[in-house]
């Protein structure tokens, strides 16, 4: 469980305290494609591809105060223009949200929600990569409050560039 509060003291007494309750979480869609193999795998030992990744938040209510959270993350690594490979997941989760007023839904869920699977979505991609015969791909953190206001009432996902 997740306590949507900003202090750590508790609540007031007759008050209960707002909680996003992670019900599930699982994989939606994963895809990896290392089309050049292996003659990527042999041109990895003298230089870092450069990799793109693309993060997206999306979310939908499921009933009354359960929503689905999926995160989906693109990464595409290539050396100049040739790809060395290319991985897809769809990550989501089902969350209720607890006495959350109708103004914090939407932080909740793609803020707080989107912080807490991002450690799950970053396990994925090192390990699928890894498997992949690759270096594992490390993503450094996300600061999703700043993504959720970047994006603001557009749909656009946010992108950014990590090197391997």
């Amino acid at each position: 469980m997740s306590d949507l509060s900003n202090g750590s003291a508790p609540p007031p007494p007759g008050e209960v305290r707002r909680m996003a309750v992670i019900n599930t979480q699982y994989v939606k869609d994963l895809s990896f494609e290392s089309p050049r193999s292996p003659h990527s795998l042999v041109q990895q030992e003298t230089a870092a591809p450069e990799v793109q990744v693309k993060v997206d938040v999306k979310a939908q209510n499921l009933g009354q105060d359960v929503y689905e959270v999926t995160m989906m993350v693109r990464a595409e690594a290539k050396y100049a223009e040739d790809t060395v490979f290319l991985i897809e997941l769809a990550y989501g989760a089902v969350v209720s949200l607890l006495n959350t007023a109708p103004e914090d839904v939407a932080p909740a869920l793609m803020i707080e929600t989107p912080r807490i699977l991002f450690p799950f979505v970053r396990h994925i991609l090192a390990t699928i990569t890894r498997d992949g015969g690759f270096a594992p791909l490390l993503l450094g953190s996300i600061d999703f409050a700043d993504m959720y206001r970047q994006r603001g009432t557009s749909q656009q996902p946010v992108t950014g560039t990590v090197a391997v």
